[in-house]
């Protein structure tokens, strides 16, 4: 069974169409890549995922179960945490304050497994964090509320590659452990590079399905996929 699947979701902005019909499978273990050019709705398309904004349409289904139907809360208490764009964090608290607010229960030597350098600054406020510690912060606090599935928006904006590659190496570890990631990023060939599954979104609509290495060994492709089949 997949962790994740969706079918035919609509996702509608003051009333118009955004995404339509977008389909799409996220397994146990595994990355898939969510791709686009700025402005294809793959923001949209994750915020409609977890609940920010309701879905005028299709199915989301967490390991079986239905969930388009649930408020944004309940969809993370059934194991889907929502790595949003933007880095947000309590700036005003510490990095180990930051962590142990996603649960009561949070085991923070989990999150510091995963990113050691954020025990090094486990006592420091984190808006003195840098933007790629601040990056590793939102994403350990979300491996903290024990997800099955996590979907990880533009990760890398800003960020220096050096950094972006600590960051794609730690996504890769999740899914060796067996998570379910689902990944939105501008960087297409670090992400084909360390995903399995890869999807394309053009004007709201997915055009594309299929192996990563698909795309990354064909980057004339990628291009039409992102601007259409009259691109140059």
């Amino acid at each position: 069974m997949s962790a994740f699947k969706v079918t035919d979701l609509v996702v509608n902005r003051v009333g118009l169409p955004v995404v339509r019909q977008a389909s799409l499978v996220v397994e146990p273990g595994s990355v898939s890549v969510l791709l686009g050019a700025n402005g294809a709705g793959k923001t949209t398309l994750l915020e409609g995922l977890s609940g920010v904004i309701a879905v005028a349409g299709g199915t989301i289904e967490l390991h079986g179960e239905a969930i388009h139907g649930l408020r944004p809360g309940a969809r993370a208490r059934n194991g889907l945490a929502h790595v949003e764009q933007g880095r947000t964090v309590f700036r005003m608290l510490t990095t180990e304050e930051n962590l142990r607010s996603a649960s009561r229960r949070a085991d923070v030597d989990q999150a510091y497994a995963l990113f050691p350098e954020l025990e090094k600054r486990r006592h420091v406020r984190a808006g003195l964090l840098s933007g790629g510690e601040q990056q590793m912060l939102v994403i350990a606090r979300a491996l903290l509320t024990r997800p099955k599935v996590i979907m990880i928006d533009e990760m890398s904006a800003g960020l220096a590659p050096i950094v972006v590659g600590r960051l794609m190496a730690a996504v890769r570890k999740l899914a060796a452990a067996g998570l379910a990631v689902l990944l939105v990023e501008q960087f297409a060939s670090l992400a084909l590079s360390i995903g399995d599954r890869a999807y394309v979104l053009r004007r709201g609509q997915m055009v594309h399905d299929g192996p990563c290495s698909v795309l990354a060994q064909s980057p004339d492709l990628l291009h039409r996929l992102y601007l259409g089949d009259n691109a140059a």
